[in-house]
């Protein structure tokens, strides 16, 4: 599902910026030259009103609850583009909606990959994410080219809201993530035996959720919740040899 996202998130990002600045131009009467003075201050606003999500996400752990509403608030931008594109303040509007939204799904989806990905996968589970991510910008700027070549401007702005639509429905089923954070410790030289021993302690402790203990390595790998975690118990373990 997360990787499905970032994967509509950049297609609708380059499709999207394929024929915007056809809008502004054509349409709504902004020359070239003048975009920055529609981008930059709606992108400055954005970044303001992207804080209040990201922290209500993160520190209140509503973290599906606002990813969700930022999704839907992404697909509305896109009729907005839609229904508004031939007025420089309309575009405006939409632009507001739609790079809030853009900021908070870029800041939450790698902390929702790297909550919900196996502690010891999380480096494939972000190379993957990275893959997606490219492979969205090049799916955008294929489809909006035809998708503009073939229907027009605005048709590209309702392929967006369809693509996004279904995100939002597939990402409507996503668990809860657990919020946990990664922390790596150093366990010394071990065996085998030894490191099945330490992973099972390790996955008694209050807070720990995840544990994989790596012999080769000499280091743990840990999920924890911090709101949980007794980290001198676990720094204890720093030593364990079994």
């Amino acid at each position: 599902r997360l990787n499905l996202g970032i994967l509509v998130l950049h297609m609708c990002l380059t499709a999207v910026f394929l024929v915007l600045p056809l809008a502004l131009r054509d349409t709504a009467g902004l020359e070239s030259a003048d975009h920055w003075k529609i981008y930059f201050p709606v992108l400055m606003l954005s970044v303001v009103f992207m804080i209040p999500f990201v922290v209500v996400a993160e520190s209140r752990r509503k973290m599906k609850r606002v990813f969700l509403l930022s999704i839907a608030l992404m697909a509305v931008a896109q009729l907005a583009f839609y229904a508004f594109f031939q007025s420089l303040w309309g575009v405006a509007f939409a632009l507001l909606l739609y790079f809030t939204a853009f900021n908070v799904l870029e800041a939450t989806l790698p902390s929702l990959v790297a909550k919900m990905a196996p502690v010891e996968s999380k480096g494939t589970a972000m190379g993957v994410y990275s893959t997606s991510q490219f492979g969205g910008a090049f799916l955008g700027g294929l489809t909006g080219g035809w998708i503009h070549n073939h229907f027009g401007l605005a048709a590209v702005f309702l392929f967006a809201a369809a693509a996004i639509s279904i995100w939002l429905l597939v990402a409507s089923g996503m668990p809860e993530p657990k919020y946990l954070n990664s922390h790596l410790l150093r366990i010394g030289t071990i065996d085998a035996a030894q490191a099945r021993e330490l992973e099972a302690r390790l996955l008694a402790l209050d807070g720990v959720g995840e544990a994989v203990v790596v012999a080769d390595e000499e280091t743990a790998y840990l999920k924890i919740d911090p709101k949980l975690i007794d980290m001198a118990a676990l720094d204890e373990f720093s030593a364990a040899r079994g």
